[in-house]
C-alpha cells in the first residue's frame, strides 16, 4: 500500500511482447500508477540487419533488463508474453539484485541529489528485507528451455564497445591473440554516442566485422525519472556525476546483442571489466550488495553463463582485464596499442569541435583518465585532452575528488610525485601486479584458448602476481594453470 514516504510509485509496470520489423524491434512499457494514471512508452532497437521471429526471446528479455532497475518502485512487472523458466529464473535473480543494490548505493545513505528529502530511510531502521524487490515478476506463461543458438565458435570474440580504454584494450588483447574479433557498438539516442564515435569510425574503416544497434533507452530512463514521485521535478536542470536511479546498464546491451552473436556464432563475449578491489564482505545493514558495480562484476558473467548453457550453449562471456587495475590496463594500451589509444575517448560530456571529439577534462572519467596518462609517462594531448585540461589537473586534483579505488589513486600519485600540488602517498604494491582471487578475478574464468597468451601480455606490464591473504594483497608465485578448478 503506498504512504507518504514508501518507495511505491507504480501499482504495475507492463512491458508488451515485442514486434520485429526488418531490422527494428520495439516493445510498448505501461506505468500504471495508483490514482489509476497511465503513461506510456514506446522502447526502439534498430538493426544493421534484418531480424527474425528466433531473435523474439533476446528481445523480450532485452527489453525486460531497463524495467528490473524499477523492482523497488512497482508491485507488479507484467510481461506479456511467455518466457522459459531459466529466463524468469534468470530475471528473478536480478531483480533483487538490482534493487539491493539501489536500495544501498542510491537511496539508504541520504546523499543523492536527485532525491526528495522526504523518501531517504532513517539509517537507524533500515532492515535487511528493505532492499528487496517490491515487484512480482509475472509472464503470461513459463515454457521448458529451448536452445536458441548453438555451433558457436570459440576463436570468435564479440566485444561490447564503447570508445573507452577498456573495450579498446580487450579489442586488441583479443586480434593479437588470433580471435576473429567483432566490435559491437551499441548507440543510445543521446550525448553518449559522442564518446564512443571515434573510435567507431576509427573501426568501420579498419575492421570488417564492426557493428552498430541504435536504441532509445536512455530517453526511456528520462521517461521513468519524470514518473518516479521520489525524484525531485527539476531532476532535469541537475547536473551530477552519477546516474539518479539506475545502476545495472550492461544486461540490456548483452541481450541487445545476442541476436548477432547467434547470427555470426560469436562464441565469446566480452565486457570491458577491469579489476574492482572488492576484498571486504559487502553487506550493509545486513544487505548484500555490489557498491553498484554488479554489471562489471564476475558473479555476472558466471549467472549469465549458467544462462547461456541452457539458450545458448557454446556461448562465453568474460572479461579480460578483471585481473589488472586501470593504471595497468591504460599502461598496456598506450604502450602495446598506439593507434588504438588515439581513439579513446573517456568522458561524461564529449563536445565537437572543428570535426573532432574532445573530451570535457573536468568530469570524474576525465580525470581518473589523465592521472593514469600522467602516471604512466603519457602525453594526454594524444586523446584529444589539451593542455588547459593537465594544467587544470594539476592545480585542481587531489586524491579525494577523484571517484577510483583508493589504493589506486595512491600508487598512480605515488607515480606522479614531485608534480606541484600531487599529495604525498605511499606505495602500493599490489596495483600493478596480476591479481588472483577466486570470487572476483579468477584467471581459470579465462577460456582456455586465450588463457596462457593472455596471461603472457599481462605479464609484461605488470610487476608479479598477488592474491588476498587475511584481507591484504600479498605477492604470490606466478600462476599456473595446473591450479585450475573451472576450465571452460
Amino acid at each position: 500500500m503506498i504512504t507518504k514516504s514508501n518507495l511505491l510509485c507504480f501499482s504495475s509496470i507492463s512491458l508488451s511482447d515485442p514486434t520485429i520489423e526488418k531490422g527494428t524491434a520495439r516493445a510498448v512499457v505501461l506505468l500504471n500508477e495508483f490514482d489509476g494514471k497511465e503513461s506510456r512508452f514506446e522502447l526502439m532497437n534498430k538493426y544493421e540487419q534484418q531480424l527474425s521471429e528466433n531473435h523474439l526471446p533476446f528481445l523480450r528479455l532485452a527489453f525486460c533488463m531497463p524495467l528490473l532497475n524499477y523492482g523497488l518502485f512497482s508491485e507488479k512487472i507484467l510481461l506479456n508474453f511467455p518466457v522459459s523458466k531459466a529466463d524468469l529464473s534468470l530475471l528473478n535473480d536480478l531483480n533483487v539484485i538490482f534493487s539491493r543494490d539501489i536500495f544501498i548505493n542510491k537511496i539508504a545513505h541520504g546523499k543523492n541529489p536527485y532525491i526528495l528529502p522526504e523518501f531517504f530511510p532513517n539509517e537507524k531502521r533500515i532492515k535487511p528485507n528493505d532492499g528487496d524487490p517490491k515487484a512480482v515478476i509475472a509472464p503470461t506463461l513459463i515454457l521448458p528451455d529451448t536452445v536458441i543458438g548453438n555451433a558457436m565458435d570459440p576463436m570468435s570474440s564479440g566485444v561490447l564497445s564503447s570508445g573507452g580504454k577498456d573495450s579498446l584494450l580487450t579489442y586488441g588483447l583479443l586480434k593479437e591473440l588470433g580471435a576473429n574479433v567483432y566490435p559491437l557498438y551499441v548507440n543510445e539516442s543521446g550525448g553518449h554516442w559522442k564518446t564512443a564515435l571515434t573510435a567507431y569510425k576509427y573501426h568501420q574503416k579498419t575492421e570488417p566485422n564492426t557493428q552498430r544497434m541504435w536504441t532509445n533507452v536512455d530517453r526511456f530512463y528520462s521517461f521513468m525519472l519524470d514518473h518516479l514521485r521520489l525524484i525531485r521535478p527539476d531532476h532535469r536542470k541537475i547536473w551530477h556525476d552519477t546516474y539518479p536511479i539506475r545502476l545495472c546498464i550492461f544486461p540490456f546491451y548483452v541481450f541487445s546483442l545476442l541476436p548477432i552473436f547467434v547470427e555470426e556464432k560469436i562464441g565469446n563475449l566480452l565486457l570491458g571489466s577491469e579489476f574492482d578491489d572488492l576484498r571486504y564482505e559487502i553487506q550493509y545493514k545486513g544487505i548484500q550488495h555490489y557498491f553498484g558495480v554488479y554489471d562489471q562484476h564476475q558473479d555476472y558473467d558466471v549467472r549469465m553463463n549458467e544462462w547461456y548453457e541452457r539458450r545458448v550453449p557454446g556461448l562465453y562471456q568474460w572479461s579480460a582485464l578483471r585481473n589488472i587495475s586501470g593504471l595497468v590496463d591504460q599502461k598496456i594500451l598506450v604502450q602495446r596499442y598506439p593507434d588504438l589509444v588515439k581513439q579513446q575517448r573517456s568522458c561524461h560530456s564529449c563536445h565537437m569541435k572543428n570535426g573532432e571529439i574532445y573530451p570535457c577534462g573536468i568530469c570524474s572519467k576525465c580525470l581518473g583518465i589523465l592521472l593514469y596518462l600522467l602516471a604512466n609517462k603519457t602525453d594526454p594531448t594524444s586523446m584529444n585532452y589539451r593542455k588547459k585540461d593537465i594544467e587544470y589537473f594539476y592545480k585542481n586534483v587531489g586524491a579525494s575528488s577523484l571517484k577510483l579505488d583508493k589504493d589506486e589513486k595512491d600508487q598512480s600519485f605515488f607515480l606522479l610525485k614531485g608534480n606541484g600540488s600531487i599529495p604525498e602517498v605511499g606505495y602500493v604494491d599490489h596495483v600493478e601486479k596480476i591479481h588472483i582471487h577466486e570470487s572476483t578475478c579468477d584467471p581459470c574464468l579465462y577460456p582456455k584458448q586465450f588463457r596462457n597468451g593472455l596471461l603472457k601480455i599481462l605479464e609484461e606490464y605488470t610487476t608479479g602476481y598477488c592474491w588476498l591473504k587475511n584481507g591484504e594483497w600479498v605477492p604470490t608465485e606466478k600462476w599456473q594453470e595446473r591450479t585450475a578448478t573451472v576450465v571452460p
